[in-house]
């Protein structure tokens, strides 16, 4: 490590998402609290759309326009450094405009690249309107975790959450539910396990990860009669992975797994779909978790929640998930540095 690395703070750049929606509004929040971070922070976003939710939520805000790579200032609380995406039309909080469907995506590829090139340590994302994205001419979009896997480039992506005392890992993300199952292959699951397993040890310390794993099927397919897929893919994927040093246990019946017996000692949980994990996690700690991209050269994390379109503009959107997610990525920042 250099002197510069011992000395420089780690920069955080920090994406709006949906404009309409609380995260403009919650960036606004963080700067009111910079100083406390030892990372400085930037804004991907429209400036003027941080200074109009400031001045709507009553919160002072000195924004500092500059290019990433340029020097920042030093952190002062009610002060952000913004890396300017445009707006393509004004927006109002709480009313969706799929004209800016572009404007989310071009803040994504600004603090990508940022990562890419070093002018930034991580990327902390506030969430956005899928609907918006695709009504705006992206057919195939699925959500940051597949856009992010897309544009760096890499085969395959982990989404994990993660609040204190758990981390829930998906084998599938956001699929409709009648795919999951064909989604599950053994080549799959293997990409999935070697990853998580890897970013454990990485970013999290854990020297031997041990890692739990759902079954698909009511009480894991009840040796067959609830369904095929633990008998055919993923028991025999596990015992191949178990061969090669990995510790796992599974799969197991998701309504049992989720109690403290079976998580005594567990590192992580891997779920097969989204709504058999995710539920569990966000009842464990919702506002205090957050969504982290494993398996890309960069790190990204994000907050647990939606756009919350009926809090957008009101004051009462909760900056607790993006705290955490922006501590986890100056964690996870360290650690790679590391």
């Amino acid at each position: 490590m250099n002197r510069r690395e011992e000395t420089v703070p780690d920069i955080i750049a920090l994406t709006a998402g949906e404009p309409a929606g609380i995260g403009p509004e919650l960036l606004v929040m963080l700067a009111s609290q910079a100083e406390a971070f030892p990372a400085q922070l930037v804004a991907v976003a429209d400036p003027a759309l941080l200074v109009i939710r400031a001045r709507l939520l009553g919160l002072p805000l000195v924004v500092h326009e500059l290019a990433p790579g340029d020097p920042l200032p030093p952190a002062r609380n009610g002060e952000l450094a913004v890396w300017p995406v445009p707006l393509a039309v004004p927006s109002e909080p709480g009313v969706i405009d799929a004209r800016n469907g572009d404007h989310v995506l071009a803040m994504l590829d600004v603090a990508i690249a940022a990562c890419q090139a070093g002018h930034a340590s991580a990327m902390v994302t506030a969430p956005l309107s899928k609907a918006a994205v695709i009504e705006a001419g992206h057919a195939g979009f699925t959500g940051h975790t597949e856009y992010l896997r897309d544009v760096c480039g890499v085969e395959e992506v982990v989404m994990m959450l993660a609040c204190p005392g758990l981390r829930v890992a998906l084998a599938t993300t956001h699929l409709p539910l009648r795919e999951v199952a064909d989604a599950i292959t053994p080549e799959g699951l293997t990409r999935v396990m070697k990853i998580l397993a890897k970013d454990l040890t990485r970013y999290f310390g854990c020297a031997a990860p041990r890692i739990a794993v759902c079954g698909l099927n009511p009480h894991a397919g009840e040796g067959g009669h609830l369904g095929h897929e633990e008998i055919e893919v993923i028991s025999p994927t596990l015992d191949a992975l178990r061969a090669t040093g990995m510790q796992l246990d599974g799969p197991l019946p998701a309504d049992t797994l989720f109690t403290p017996r079976h998580l005594e000692g567990v590192d992580a949980v891997l779920a097969m779909y989204h709504d058999q994990g995710l539920p569990v996690l966000k009842y464990a700690g919702f506002g205090e978790a957050a969504n982290i991209t494993l398996g890309l050269p960069i790190v990204r994390t994000s907050v647990d929640h939606g756009t919350a379109l009926d809090l957008a503009g009101s004051g009462r959107a909760d900056v607790g998930s993006l705290l955490q997610a922006v501590r986890v990525a100056i964690e996870m920042a360290a650690a790679a540095r590391a």
